[in-house]
């Protein structure tokens, strides 16, 4: 196919997304267009993302207007100037708010993997988003500004294995012309510590220091006559050399120190000493700094909207005055942190708290005022029942909620607590992602679906680390939830021998795990998981031979087709013998042969190569 004819499919398809077929009034422009765009994707998906407006297609005229912005076209001697041209008519095309939104991009170094969430939480602290309906999340707002400079092809999506977008990239031309835009505009600086990017004089408000040589100690600010009106300051990694004290700056918004080393035998005591005196701060990053203990002025940053102190497993409490800061809409402090009573409910505006670890009936009983709770993760220090009956209430008071995580420390194996969800709890229609590691039964879930399906419709992550048994029942039910994307679910004390996956359910499933012990075994009917990507499960060695499985056939002969990552078989041979355990092995690697990337886990394992194999796997263990 040639490079005209793909280049042609491309426009069409980002502008009638339906046909892709170019209408009649639109040909001859299209032509003039994609002459002009020289057979570059970039170009062509930008100039196409610029044409396409939501459902409509823009006039005309419009179009006519676009050829004559575009000068004389991509050739080989000036196509980097007439890209750079294409690039500008889309960043000028863009509304006002996307366009500070995209400049600010201008701050990473080249190649970088922006992390979407911090990303859009940096644009609601800077003060670029902007309230849509009364009540709505900036942070909602702010995702949907995110995924419309998707859309427009300004930046590039990064997916993780479950095909969900997590993080950006900007194309090299893109951060060119950005770069070149925020200079002319004094909208950002970036240093890196050299000789030639240090004088700095004027109202510069962004700053960007850089490690671009790494090997340079660097040459930390000390002549910047600004500085005092910077108004965010990123630091990446090892440039943290030329970070300048905190007491310089008077009116700093933004600071963000994720990934710098700020331990003790770095500089963490210069560079959060003073935080307490950034009394304008909305961002506070410092996720994976290596810092081991918080200064008890951070409780001054009454205007802090955003706090992340995750990812420091030195830090192991907080100091009390970071329960008075009232506006904070995002809190990160996992690994968990201990909460006194008394403080949940002083955060009225908070939508993301993770890592809280909860001791007291009362504590968990003033989660429900927090009303605007979207992503909560929780950890209960016992399995008191008084503070789980607590947490349900609150639960039915948090309409908002998408994300749930629950853990406890305790290792009991009682199972009541959680049926308590189905009884009192019915999930918001918006829950995406579920995700609990304490003792549960599957009736809960069972139950919710059963009430009312529509109330799941959007989980795509459910995780369910300990219940006490999968039924055939429950494995059709989930699998018939539409959304469902990933799935772990471990029985702990499991009744039935045989477990199917239909080909009819999980159709959308990419990452699926079902580990039931040594007491089942699970099979696959042909077409079972069509996009599956990566699969665990579990095979009872014993189980299957008793029940006439001798050739240890799990049914994924000629499955999984759309394998990228790698099965994972969790043999359980307890109660088989030696060859037993063997030639299910054997039989499993046989039947995935196709697929390069097979692991299989033996429990018990055979840990002598001289085991007879008459001998019961207990007996050679380890």
């Amino acid at each position: 196919m040639g490079r005209k004819i793909v280049g042609r499919m491309l426009f069409h398809k980002r502008i009638f997304p339906d046909d892709s077929r170019c209408q009649n009034e639109f040909e001859q422009v299209s032509k003039d267009i994609l002459k002009k765009c020289g057979g570059v994707p970039l170009a062509i998906i930008t100039i196409a993302s610029a044409l396409a407006s939501g459902q409509q297609v823009k006039p005309k005229c419009e179009w006519d207007i676009l050829l004559q912005s575009l000068g004389s076209g991509l050739t080989e001697d000036n196509s980097l100037e007439e890209m750079r041209r294409i690039l500008s008519f889309s960043y000028y095309n863009l509304p006002s708010h996307l366009k500070t939104c995209l400049l600010y991009l201008c701050i990473y170094p080249e190649d970088s993997k922006i992390d979407r969430d911090r990303l859009i939480w940096k644009w609601v602290a800077e003060g670029f988003v902007h309230h849509g309906d009364q009540g709505t999340s900036l942070f909602l707002v702010g995702l949907n500004y995110f995924n419309q400079l998707i859309n427009r092809s300004m930046i590039q999506p990064i997916y993780d294995y479950k095909g969900q977008v997590y993080a950006c990239r900007v194309h090299d031309m893109v951060l060119d012309l950005i770069c070149n835009l925020s200079h002319e505009a004094k909208f950002a600086k970036l240093l890196d510590g050299t000789g030639d990017s240090m004088p700095l004089h004027g109202n510069v408000r962004r700053l960007s220091l850089q490690d671009r040589n790494k090997d340079d100690q660097g040459t930390p600010l000390r002549n910047f006559t600004g500085i005092s009106q910077v108004r965010s300051i990123t630091v990446f990694t090892s440039a943290i050399n030329i970070m300048p004290a905190l007491s310089r700056f008077e009116v700093l918004r933004v600071l963000d120190l994720s990934g710098c080393n700020l331990g003790k035998s770095s500089s963490e005591q210069l560079n959060l000493k003073g935080v307490g005196h950034l009394i304008h701060l909305r961002y506070l990053g410092l996720l994976g700094t290596k810092i081991s203990k918080l200064p008890a002025e951070i409780g001054n940053l009454q205007f802090l909207e955003v706090l992340d102190i995750g990812s420091n497993f030195e830090l192991h409490e907080l100091p009390s005055t970071v329960w008075n800061l009232r506006r904070l809409m995002y809190l990160n402090v996992f690994p968990c942190k201990l909460v006194p009573a008394g403080v949940l409910q002083n955060l009225t505006s908070i939508e993301v708290l993770r890592g809280i670890l909860v001791s007291l009936n009362i504590i968990a009983q003033e989660l429900g005022n927090l009303a605007k709770l979207r992503e909560l993760e929780i950890r209960f220090k016992d399995g008191s029942l008084d503070w789980y009956e607590g947490f349900v209430k609150s639960l039915c008071n948090l309409h908002h909620i998408e994300s749930l995580i629950v853990s406890w420390n305790t290792k009991e194996t009682s199972f009541e607590p959680m049926d308590l969800l189905g009884e009192r709890w019915v999930p918001p229609v918006h829950l995406r992602k579920f995700e609990s590691w304490m003792p549960s039964q599957l009736s809960a879930l069972r139950g919710w679906i059963k009430r009312d399906p529509s109330h799941l419709s959007n989980l795509s992550k459910l995780i369910l680390g300990s219940v006490k048994e999968v039924q055939q029942e429950d494995v059709e039910i989930i699998g018939g939830l539409l959304s469902l994307r990933h799935l772990w679910i471990k029985s702990t004390h499991q009744t039935q021998r045989l477990l199917v996956i239909r080909a009819d359910g999980f159709r959308c499933m990419v990452d699926f795990g079902l580990d039931c012990g040594s007491a089942a075994q699970i099979m696959f009917e042909p077409g079972a998981l069509p996009r599956a990507e990566k699969v665990d499960f579990s095979l009872g060695v014993r189980v299957a031979k008793e029940d006439g499985n001798c050739g240890f056939d799990v049914g994924l002969q000629g499955n999984l087709l759309s394998l990228r990552w790698y099965v994972k078989v969790w043999l359980y041979c307890g109660g088989a013998r030696v060859g037993e355990a063997k030639q299910a092995e054997a039989a499993v690697r046989h039947a995935l042969d196709a697929h390069p990337r097979i692991h299989i886990a033996m429990e018990p394992r055979i840990a002598k190569e001289d085991a007879h194999d008459d001998d019961l796997c207990e007996d050679v263990e380890n």
